[in-house]
């Protein structure tokens, strides 16, 4: 369900019940983008299924999707329409128009073409954690995650969201992974890393499938250059690359994780899904925050997570209690 983690802290005081939350997503439902219209964005529901509801909650996780659908006109399809009509004025007019001109005719040529033009979709998945206080999104580009943070802030009042910070940096951490040959307590580290130097040159490294705890690794970090990226396997349950921003990708969840799981209708894969996912990376975030010195306090004391529950089995998402008293 989720392949890529960007985490942040809800502040203090925003709490609102699944009626709520409803109530403000339906305002901003997803409508494809208009004949003319580059862009649309705008929330689905999570299940898949038409006419379900926006929110889905599972064991007292909160689950949304943000569908974005864009126009894509190819650059160079822009360059020649802009060209012919240049080429248009020019002869009629018998001066070649100028830069602030070309700009304006590179907007109307990209009008004209936005009705021909194909439609591209994208979801980005929603989760938040209302014990944790945590809201993470399924996506490693910080563009997107801006994009999704400004709808959702714009949509409730009240909320407030800053990306997770910890005491240690994520490459001062990743640097001295390398340089010992130690992991931190419940993580190993896998085959994969980048490294970049610090100078001018900012020369990379890249290893991949390739052992880590070698002299030529460590040289590379002896001489400077700092892991940007590294591969890494929690309790031998979920796998990910760590970046330097303190995103997770390429997150997988390993054959151990879905040992023993019920086997369950079509119709509950979602909440099977939804519950196993949550459910183990509820535990990784809090023993990723403990491997990089914990989480940073930001203008008070930083609030401590619940403890965290294994899987429970995945009930109907219908269920919506709210999730923390209103």
């Amino acid at each position: 369900m989720f392949k890529n983690l960007t985490i942040y802290r809800i502040g203090q005081g925003w709490a609102a019940t699944v009626t709520e939350i409803e109530a403000e997503l339906d305002k901003a439902r997803f409508v494809e983008c208009g004949a003319t219209q580059q862009k649309s964005s705008g929330w689905v529901e999570p299940r898949g299924e038409a006419h379900a509801p926006l929110v889905e909650m599972v064991d007292g996780q909160l689950l949304l999707k943000l569908m974005t659908e864009q126009r894509v006109v190819p650059g160079a399809v822009i360059k020649k329409r802009t060209e012919e009509i240049a080429a248009q004025i020019e002869e009629q007019t018998g001066r070649k128009p100028g830069k602030k001109q070309i700009k304006d005719l590179k907007e109307q040529a990209l009008h004209e073409l936005l009705p021909m033009a194909f439609t591209k979709q994208s979801v980005t998945r929603v989760w938040i954690a209302p014990k944790d206080q945590l809201l993470v999104l399924d996506t490693g580009s910080q563009s997107k995650a801006d994009e999704v943070v400004t709808l959702l802030i714009k949509s409730f009042d009240g909320l407030a969201l800053s990306l997770l910070q910890t005491e240690m940096s994520p490459a001062a951490a990743m640097t001295h992974w390398l340089g010992t040959g130690e992991a931190p307590y419940g993580f190993s580290i896998d085959r994969e890393c980048e490294l970049k130097s610090q100078d001018e040159m900012k020369s990379v490294v890249r290893y991949a499938r390739h052992p880590l705890d070698t002299d030529e690794v460590k040289q590379h970090i002896v001489s400077g250059k700092v892991p940007t990226r590294v591969g890494m396997t929690w309790r031998d349950r979920v796998s990910f690359i760590l970046t330097e921003s303190l995103q997770l990708k390429k997150v997988a969840f390993l054959d151990v994780v879905f040992e023993g799981a019920v086997t369950v209708d079509k119709g509950e894969t979602f909440d099977a899904d939804a519950a196993i996912t949550t459910g183990e990376l509820s535990q990784l975030i809090p023993d990723l925050l403990d491997a990089l010195g914990g989480e940073q306090v930001m203008g008070g004391a930083a609030p401590t997570p619940q403890p965290a529950e294994p899987p429970k089995a995945p009930h109907p998402a219908a269920d919506h209690a709210p999730p923390w008293d209103a």
